[in-house]
C-alpha cells in the first residue's frame, strides 16, 4: 500500500492551463482521506506551491513541499523545515557575475520578492513575446523587483538561481554557463527556457530521503509522477515511478509505468489502475 504520492507540478499535476482538473483532484483528495501523504516536488519556490496545495487541502493533511528542485523540504501545515541547503553568498555572486556574459535573465528570491536586472526581459514563446521574469514572479505569488546589478545586490544565501532565456540560446550556451562551477554546484534544465543553479548534490531525491526518514516512510511505499529531467531521480527512487504521457524520452525510458498525459488526467488514471483501494 502506498503511504505517499510524489507529484511534480508543471506538466504533471497540472494541465497545460496550469490547472488541477476535477478528476485528478478527486483522486488525490480520496488518497489523502485514506492517510496518504501528498508531496509537491517542484523547481518552484514554496510560495509557488501554495495555490496548488490549497486546491488539494494539503494544509489539513500534513502535506509536504519539496521546492527549489530539492534545496528545501517543509511541512505545509506547520511550516517545519525538514531539509534545506543553500548557495553561499560568494557562490551566488559568482554565478550572477558570470551570467553577465550571456543573453539571459537570472532570477532569485527573498521573502515576498523575486529579483531581476530586467523586469521586461523578453523571449519568444508560441510566436509571441513573453516577459519571462514577470511571469515567473507573478506565477509564484511574488512581487518582482528590478535591481541595477545582481552580483553586487545579492547579500544573502539563496536556494537556487533560475536563469531564463530563449530555448535555442540556452541549448547553445548552457555548457559555457555551467563550466566554471563544475564540481562545485549542480545545474540543470527544468524547462526549455529555464536553466537552474543549486547547491552541489541537491535534487528532489535527497530532500525526499531526508524528509521520509523523519516521517518513517520507506521509498518502497511511495509512488512518484513526473515528466521532465529534474524528475528522473525521483521516479527512480520511489517504489513506483510513473512517467506522464507527455514526459521526455529519458524519463519515459526510466519509469516503471507510463500513464496518460497531463491533459488526460494521467495521475488519476494511474492511481485508478495501480492503487484502486486508495480511491
Amino acid at each position: 500500500m502506498y503511504q505517499a504520492i510524489l507529484l511534480d507540478i508543471d506538466g504533471t499535476l497540472t494541465n497545460d492551463q496550469k490547472q488541477i482538473t476535477p478528476r485528478t483532484r478527486e483522486a488525490l483528495m480520496a488518497a489523502q482521506d485514506k492517510g496518504v501523504v501528498l508531496v509537491l516536488a517542484s523547481g518552484r519556490a514554496n510560495m509557488g506551491l501554495t495555490g496548488f496545495a490549497d486546491v488539494l487541502d494539503m494544509k489539513s493533511h500534513n502535506g509536504v513541499f519539496v521546492c527549489f528542485n530539492g534545496a528545501k523540504a517543509m511541512n505545509y501545515q506547520t511550516g517545519e523545515v525538514y531539509f534545506q541547503q543553500t548557495l553561499s553568498v560568494e557562490q551566488g555572486k559568482r554565478v550572477l557575475e558570470h551570467m553577465h556574459e550571456f543573453d539571459v535573465c537570472p532570477i532569485y528570491d527573498r521573502g515576498a520578492y523575486m529579483y531581476a536586472e530586467n523586469a521586461f526581459f523578453t523571449i519568444e514563446r508560441d510566436g509571441a513575446p513573453w516577459h519571462i521574469a514577470e511571469y515567473e514572479a507573478h506565477n509564484n505569488n511574488y512581487l518582482l523587483c528590478e535591481v541595477a546589478n545582481n552580483a553586487t545586490f545579492l547579500d544573502w544565501e539563496v536556494n537556487k538561481i533560475l536563469v531564463a532565456g530563449q530555448p535555442e540560446y540556452l541549448q547553445q550556451h548552457w555548457q559555457q554557463m555551467a563550466a566554471p562551477f563544475e564540481g562545485e554546484l549542480s545545474s540543470m534544465f527544468t524547462a526549455p527556457f529555464y536553466y537552474e543553479f543549486t547547491p552541489l548534490g541537491v535534487d528532489k531525491t535527497r530532500a525526499l530521503g531526508k524528509t521520509f526518514a523523519r516521517l518513517g516512510i520507506s521509498p518502497a511505499h511511495t509512488i512518484a509522477f513526473g515528466d521532465a529531467q529534474n524528475d528522473l531521480t525521483m521516479l527512480q527512487w520511489a517504489g513506483t515511478g510513473v512517467a506522464m504521457g507527455n514526459a521526455v524520452d529519458e524519463v519515459r525510458a526510466a519509469a516503471d509505468e507510463i500513464t496518460l498525459s497531463n491533459n488526460e488526467d494521467g495521475i488519476a488514471a494511474a492511481l485508478e489502475r495501480l492503487a484502486p483501494k486508495l480511491l
